[in-house]
């Protein structure tokens, strides 16, 4: 299959999994970094902005698995490029957001 058909699949797979920690978050009632906030990505949203911004991170998700893309569960190399996404997306985010949250912690010798 062509490159361009794992695409979509990818970055829905990354939207899917950025969709987790804004709504945990806002479901929490926990302020959380956003696009939004004064610095973006850096300063906290609200409660409400995180529900808002993860629910359009679904539903971007959403258009790219199952309507820009063709998602098939039983399909291997479909399950894989979407966890790819959302492995890169997880990662990234790990490594942005800890240094806010003390996720970033060296270990001295």
């Amino acid at each position: 299959m062509a490159w361009p058909h794992f695409l979509p699949l990818f970055f829905g797979g990354a939207f899917l999994a950025n969709a987790v920690p804004h709504l945990v978050a806002g479901m929490l009632g926990r302020p959380f970094q956003t696009p939004f906030a004064k610095p973006p990505g850096q300063g906290l949203s609200s409660s409400t902005v995180n529900v808002l911004w993860g629910f359009f991170n679904l539903a971007v998700a959403y258009v790219l698995l199952c309507r820009v893309g063709t998602f098939a569960p039983s399909d291997t190399a479909d399950i894989i490029t979407s966890a790819a996404g959302a492995f890169v997306i997880s990662v990234f985010a790990a490594r942005h957001f800890g240094r806010f949250h003390g996720g970033n912690v060296q270990e001295r010798p």
